[in-house]
């Protein structure tokens, strides 16, 4: 967590990250927080939006084939950034969420981006199935939308200094459940209440 911590103040001051919060965040709840992905800037712009106490038992969710490529990259996630990698090319029988269901069966939250990469538009887009597969596997856990503003303009694909633009991280409340709904439903409900936040 190291690194969040010593970025963070200078991330607001380059870019602002003004978080904009639908209703006062729940310390005490367990949450899955996902959102549209557009820069590599995205998961420290959250954690900068979130109050002290809810980082420092946050863990973002981060692709093992980016960021465990070289053993700095690994040290800087998983040390520096306290996140869990995921491989999104998994082995023949190998479940690619279970180092996420560890994290979350250990109490911490999570942030996760369900488009599975990173996007040049502003609106995410289309939803993969790990978002409904955490939801139905923890169905006590929180699941709260997150849209990032600008930040697709701040550090599109390619570049690697953020431009000086102002950014906004709106925090939705957390989506209801509806019992027996089917995956598609689910995860076009779930993309939309990031699309909602974006108006």
């Amino acid at each position: 967590m190291w690194i969040s911590n010593a970025l963070i103040p200078v991330l607001r001051l380059i870019i602002g990250v003004t978080a904009r919060w639908e209703s006062e965040p729940d310390l005490t709840r367990q949450r899955i927080y996902f959102a549209n992905h557009t820069s590599h800037m995205d998961t420290l712009a959250i954690m900068a939006a979130l109050p002290a106490q809810a980082r420092r038992d946050v863990k973002p969710v981060a692709a093992k084939d980016y960021w465990g490529k070289t053993r700095f990259r690994a040290y800087i996630a998983q040390r520096g950034l306290n996140a869990v990698l995921i491989d999104r090319a998994p082995q023949v029988g190998q479940n690619v969420l279970e180092p996420i269901m560890d994290v979350v069966r250990a109490g911490h939250s999570i942030i996760i981006f369900p488009e599975g990469t990173r996007s040049s538009q502003a609106l995410p887009g289309p939803f993969k199935s790990g978002l409904f597969r955490l939801a139905e596997a923890f169905p006590e856990v929180d699941l709260v939308p997150v849209y990032l503003e600008n930040l697709h303009r701040s550090m599109p694909k390619g570049k690697h200094v953020p431009l000086p633009i102002l950014c906004t991280i709106r925090i939705g409340k957390p989506i209801v459940r509806i019992a027996g709904e089917a995956k598609p439903e689910f995860l076009d409900r779930a993309r939309e209440a990031v699309v909602r936040l974006a108006q």
